[in-house]
């Protein structure tokens, strides 16, 4: 569909197309956890991606993470997910992951 069409369709629900980049930052201050990470900044923390997108990576996540004794990744000390600055990284990371399938 041509970029036209595709203004020509939002248009017609009546919906204006948006020029906010809210969708990537969503912190859910109202969770029983919030902030999940000790030490962790309230005012810069994106519950977005509550479940590491990255964990499945294993040692290459680039995260800040630990094995537990019985070989059971940690990420309670990291927090590079939940920072808003690190969106573009993170989803980059997934759009290159994924184009590779």
């Amino acid at each position: 569909m041509a970029m036209s069409e595709t203004k020509k369709k939002t248009a017609e629900c009546g919906r204006e197309e948006k020029k906010t980049e809210n969708y990537k930052y969503f912190a859910h201050k109202d969770c029983e956890y919030f902030p999940c990470h000790e030490g962790a900044d309230p005012d810069n923390f994106n519950c977005l991606f509550c479940y590491c997108p990255l964990y499945l990576l294993g040692d290459k996540c680039g995260g800040s993470f630990t094995f537990t004794k019985k070989g059971v990744k940690n990420c309670t000390g990291c927090i590079r997910p939940h920072l808003k600055e690190n969106y573009a990284e993170i989803t980059g990371i997934l759009k290159e992951i994924y184009s590779k399938r």
